[in-house]
């Protein structure tokens, strides 16, 4: 954002808005957090902001401060149009294209107040009036932490605050060991925990909290891994019938993926989860140094995300998406041996 648009934006916020701050669908933590965080910050100055999520989310976020305040749209709908119908400012934060937000795309798209997107993905699309973009940035709540500073409020970040931001670059940052963790990150994750964030607390929270049934899960998931050696890369597998055999719920398979990209030679790991429900198969990928599962995601599976970290989706059946997934990979033999 030029130093214009803060001076635009910090007007805008000199009088009391109706405010509806929005993630993406499925939100994970730095979603949740961002968007949390700045209905916190945002309520400082009386305005009357709401988080509206497009779909309920897994209960290790539901601990965050503000949590009880924000509208599902799946559940509420009526609710929620009638406060985007009437809000004077949209933030979407974690996200960059509004058909991210799933079944509010249609109502985001056709409010016509004005939007501010603050967002580190990649290849954003132009549906706002204000963009804060920059995919070298850890996460969404690094930015919004660096929004609160630009328009010169540091010293408004209290303890919730505080916890919702840090929750969101601990999450995004895969407990700080991604690249895109730097000196700059830490700093704003010391001052969050200045602030009042209680980095153990928060830790135990997201990552401390299993069920029976979702590490039995787990288990399913590594007997399911396969090594592809010549490609130096692994996958998972779970069927509809494996998820259901151990009652999954929403957030159980958070994180199986980096179990495969953690063994030794592996730089290509993914995970297909089938959603018969949907009738798809939701699919998420991760990579160690330089090869773009950002590009893979979105040249073959109809998603996209970071360099290291993307999702994306297929309509085949479960054996079939994994046959295509092998099939390509002799078209990145070279990229995957050299990253």
């Amino acid at each position: 954002m030029t130093n214009s648009d803060i001076s635009n934006i910090k007007t805008l916020l000199s009088t009391p808005k109706k405010i509806v701050i929005v993630p993406h669908k499925n939100p994970d933590g730095d979603a949740l957090g961002s968007t949390l965080g700045l209905y916190h910050y945002l309520n400082k100055y009386n305005h009357d902001a709401v988080v509206v999520a497009p779909n309920d989310y897994p209960n290790f976020l539901k601990w965050m401060p503000g949590n009880n305040a924000v509208v599902i749209y799946e559940s509420e709908k009526d609710k929620a149009d009638g406060l985007i119908n009437a809000a004077d400012i949209i933030f979407t934060l974690d996200f960059n294209a509004l058909n991210r937000a799933g079944d509010m795309v249609e109502v985001l798209a056709q409010s016509e107040c004005l939007k501010i997107m603050i967002d580190h993905h990649q290849q954003p699309d132009d549906y706002a009036t204000y963009m804060y973009s920059d995919v070298a940035i850890s996460s969404t709540c690094e930015m919004v932490y660096n929004f609160i500073d630009r328009l010169g409020d540091t010293a408004l970040i209290d303890k919730n605050i505080a916890i919702c931001l840090y929750t969101g670059i601990l999450t995004d940052t895969g407990s700080f060991r991604f690249p895109s963790s730097t000196s700059t990150t830490h700093r704003i994750a010391a001052f969050l925990i200045d602030q009042g964030a209680n980095h153990s607390e928060i830790h135990n929270s997201i990552f401390d909290t299993n069920s029976y049934d979702r590490m039995q899960l787990l288990g399913r998931a590594l007997s399911n891994l396969k090594v592809l050696k010549e490609y130096h890369t692994a996958y998972i597998t779970l069927s509809q019938a494996e998820l259901n055999k151990h009652n999954y719920k929403k957030g159980d398979t958070e994180g199986f993926v980096n179990y495969a990209l953690s063994l030794e030679g592996i730089v290509f790991a993914v995970i297909f989860i089938e959603d018969q429900g949907n009738n798809i198969i939701k699919i998420s990928f991760r990579s160690k140094g330089d090869f773009s599962v950002n590009e893979f995601a979105r040249a073959h599976f109809n998603g996209g995300g970071h360099t290291n970290a993307a999702g994306g989706r297929s309509e085949l059946d479960l054996k079939n998406t994994v046959e295509k997934f092998i099939t390509i990979l002799p078209q990145y033999s070279k990229a995957l041996n050299h990253a």
